[in-house]
């Protein structure tokens, strides 16, 4: 029976077919893992702050509005990180001695800011205004997640352009009136408060999926 003989070449190819066979299940892993991870993923991304401000304390606890410290948010793309001033506008009466404020004192005292972790961070790419959401009812929460229970802020929601686009295609779901934007674990008996829900006054509004600005490219992606 005749034997087929291969080119010399192939010796080489079957090195590295044998290589990258032996080391695909590793990239594998090590790929699951990496995309797992919630530097990856976002959600529950929890880094470590320069102070150790609880959320829970003071909006589950002492009830402190959301734009008190945010106070930017109804106005501005952005929503504002409080300077040092803000937060010793409490502090110089409470806990004045405390070290887990120092930073918050030093950056008071020196007339600099303090070096916040950002914990929700878009792509460069996203173009994204908070007041243009909240001062449509579109509450803190359905963003933020429950920020009244965490001790330590993370990123609770997705943020990708695949959970946006549901949220723009039917804004319904997350509307609630505008008095109630900062009121956590909130419940209304109707969800679609304000909402046109014809289709000629979603038309009026822009809010047809078919030719709806808030499915528009540009809105997000300038």
């Amino acid at each position: 029976m005749a034997r087929f003989i291969f080119p010399e070449w192939t010796q080489t190819f079957r090195k590295w077919a044998l290589l990258l066979l032996g080391g695909a299940p590793i990239y594998l892993v090590a790929l699951v893992m990496c995309g797992a991870n919630a530097n990856t993923l976002r959600v529950g991304y929890q880094p470590e702050q320069p102070v150790p401000y609880s959320h829970a304390l003071h909006v589950g606890e002492l009830g402190l509005d959301c734009r008190y410290c945010h106070n930017t948010v109804e106005d501005a793309a952005v929503a504002a990180i409080p300077p040092a001033a803000t937060c010793m506008n409490c502090h110089r009466m409470i806990r004045t001695d405390s070290p887990k404020l120092t930073p918050v004192r030093e950056a008071f005292a020196n007339k600099k800011p303090i070096k916040w972790i950002k914990v929700h961070d878009l792509p460069d790419y996203v173009y994204f205004n908070h007041s243009a959401h909240v001062t449509r009812g579109i509450g803190c929460e359905s963003c933020h997640g429950r920020v009244d229970l965490m001790t330590q802020i993370y990123q609770a929601k997705p943020l990708t352009m695949e959970w946006c686009t549901d949220c723009h295609h039917d804004p319904s779901t997350a509307r609630r009136p505008e008095e109630d934007i900062t009121v956590m674990g909130w419940h209304g008996e109707n969800a679609k408060v304000g909402y046109p829900l014809t289709l000629p006054e979603r038309e009026k509004a822009g809010l047809n999926p078919k030719n709806s600005i808030l499915m528009n490219c540009s809105t997000c992606h300038r």
